[in-house]
């Protein structure tokens, strides 16, 4: 089949899939996109995505059950009174959504055997990628994958595709006679989405999410008195502290899960005399535990691990089989293609910067060296004429490398850590090309919820100021001495479903700074990418609400006092300004290429005018 053949099919099909849409949802008032990367809606604007022209049978499968459920979620879904009873933190907004989601699936493929089939299927694909098959314990699976699943399984168990029956095996009957009563609620009200919305608050309640408070003092069902999210947020200690609750309500800005954290941390810098009721008495049966503040004075040995025993430091071809990596890094190019050409631009700017300061220079008319191209007439006039070589002249350009470090939290996924990746790469690409050195690395948490760190405090007896309390994944996405070829598929693993969980910023910088001081080259660069405040819910649940932050603010503190690595910091909607000495905030993910560059340039100027500064002093001095 021809390419023209091949264009016309798949134009076809786009305007097929739209068609079918529009007609699902019951509305012609749709905007329907075709854009690299995942599917979503934004108020009336659907996106899906680009097709390929080859139109594979499992892009095909994919487009469907993403239009599906784009259509069913128009059809089904009140985004207003949905908005309007959302929870504000994180992880709870996540669960709350997933539920939402799981709803308008259900009562929408009831009466559509085919419809059902692609969600089913399109699920199944998702959970597999996530190893949900392979799961050993609960505290491995996101909550609001768990949650959905269940709902899913009481609104209608043939939904459930078979890669979560681990999952499910794994979490029935864990919640508690209110969780489940809740989940029975949810499935009895599936048609209508206010009942709904009460049921799945309760939920949130059985599992003790920071908003679970949103259960009593409601009146549910005129739904003309619907708290604000930020009341909410705060209602069970509203009658304790009323002070509190106004701070609260002036903060709500920004990422709720980091501001959550930088909340708790400022109400512990701010009170001389915290609460000592605040220790931890007793472990949910699952859900997040609520972040408590114990006084800081609890605290005397400082910062430190509850055990390292199950850290790990992996390469990041040793978390994903080859032929994952590669669907992974076909996945990041065509997400990205719109960015590569601004990026690329850039990154040409730099490299002309760094290469116009390792201009070669040369000392010429000498009687040893290279034979000079240019003086072999001389050679021919007088072969006895010594003086036709050459020598190149040291450089003031010093050896250097280039570290990037990326937070692999769960609040960078979808559109920030896709940029991340790619800036990654087009870096590494460019500094390779100029004989710097480049190593991409990334951190983040192998489970939420603590993982075997807190299952070994739980079993010790719970000890007071366990400190860390969740096991450390550091990831090598690209080695320093690793040429960009080889390591070029890795940064697709950031895609890769499943990675991304929670983030404590400290270590992994000062691990970070550890690999640089390990290289033999004389300038050291290390350039930190990251979304908001280090946050551990595992951690902050037994510690001071800013324990992690203070360690990071210590680490960086050092770093910069030692001069050895020159430091550089970049947030992603976050003001990482008040952390680093050296550092930049941007509001959107697409400006980081740019930024990226900019920082670099910056810093390589700062050499170059250096240098010069140095050669002018020595010819100066040479004069004399």
């Amino acid at each position: 089949m021809s390419d023209k053949q091949d264009q016309d099919k798949a134009e076809d099909f786009k305007r097929a899939t739209a068609s079918t849409l529009r007609a699902m949802a019951h509305t012609t008032d749709v905007q329907i996109a075709y854009q690299p990367g995942p599917s979503g809606l934004t108020g009336r604007r659907a996106r899906l995505p680009a097709p390929s022209r080859a139109l594979a049978t499992p892009e095909v499968a994919r487009m469907r059950a993403a239009a599906d459920a784009i259509a069913l979620r128009l059809r089904y879904h009140d985004d207003s009174l949905h908005s309007a009873r959302s929870p504000q933190s994180h992880e709870a907004k996540e669960v709350f959504d997933a539920l939402e989601q799981a709803r308008v699936e259900v009562v929408g493929a009831e009466f559509m055997a085919g419809v059902a089939a692609n969600l089913r299927h399109q699920l199944g694909e998702q959970y597999s990628e996530q190893g949900l098959e392979l799961v050993a314990s609960r505290e491995q699976i996101p909550l609001a994958t768990a949650l959905s699943l269940l709902a899913r399984e009481k609104m209608d168990p043939t939904s459930v595709p078979d890669s979560a029956k681990r999952t499910l095996d794994l979490w029935r009957g864990t919640l508690g006679r209110e969780g489940e009563a809740a989940l029975n609620e949810l499935a009895s009200s599936r048609e209508h989405q206010a009942d709904f919305i009460t049921a799945a608050r309760k939920l949130l309640a059985a599992v003790n999410l920071a908003e679970g408070e949103a259960e009593p003092g409601r009146d549910d069902d005129s739904n003309q008195e619907v708290e604000s999210g930020e009341q909410s947020l705060r209602k069970d200690s509203a009658e304790d502290s009323q002070g509190d609750l106004q701070h609260d309500d002036t903060e709500q800005a920004g990422t709720p899960e980091r501001d959550e954290a930088e909340e708790a941390a400022q109400t512990v810098e701010d009170d001389e005399s915290p609460d000592d009721s605040s220790a931890d008495d007793g472990e949910a049966p699952a859900g997040p535990q609520q972040r408590r503040s114990p006084p800081l004075g609890n605290d005397k040995a400082g910062y430190h691990a509850f055990t390292r025993a199950y850290d790990e430091e992996v390469a990041a071809e040793e978390l994903c089989d080859p032929d994952e990596l590669g669907r992974l890094r076909m996945q990041l190019d065509q997400q990205l293609q719109h960015l590569q050409a601004l990026v690329s631009k850039l990154a040409n700017r730099l490299q002309r910067r760094l290469l116009a300061q390792q201009t070669r220079a040369w000392e010429f008319d000498l009687e040893e060296g290279l034979l000079d191209p240019a003086r072999l007439s001389r050679v021919v006039a007088d072969p006895l004429l010594a003086l036709t070589y050459k020598r190149e002249r040291d450089t003031d350009f010093r050896d250097t490398v280039v570290t990037l470090l990326v937070d692999n939290s769960g609040s960078m996924r979808g559109r920030p850590i896709t940029v991340a990746a790619m800036c990654g790469d087009i870096l590494a690409r460019t500094l390779e090309r100029c004989a710097v050195k480049v190593e991409v690395l990334g951190f983040t948490t192998r489970a939420w919820k603590g993982g075997q760190s807190r299952e070994a405090w739980l079993q010790a007896g719970k000890p007071d100021h366990p400190g860390r309390l969740n096991d450390l994944r550091h990831i090598i996405y690209k080695a320093a001495d690793q040429p960009w070829r080889r390591a070029r598929k890795n940064l697709g693993l950031m895609l890769r479903e499943g990675l991304l969980k929670e983030n404590i910023d400290g270590e992994a910088l000062f691990w970070a700074y550890r690999r640089l001081l390990n290289r033999p080259e004389h300038r050291r660069i290390l350039m930190v990418i990251s979304d908001g405040a280090p946050v551990d819910d595992s951690t902050l649940s037994v510690n001071p609400g800013n324990y992690l932050e203070r360690h990071l603010r210590d680490v960086i503190r050092d770093i910069e006092a030692r001069n050895a690595v020159e430091l550089v910091a970049i947030g992603i909607g976050h003001d990482v300004t008040r952390y680093y000495r050296r550092a930049v905030t941007i509001v959107d993910a697409e400006e980081l290429g740019g930024t990226m560059m900019r920082k670099l340039t910056e810093l390589f100027d700062e050499d170059e005018a250096a240098a010069w500064s140095r050669f002018a002093s020595r010819q100066a001095s040479l004069v004399a």
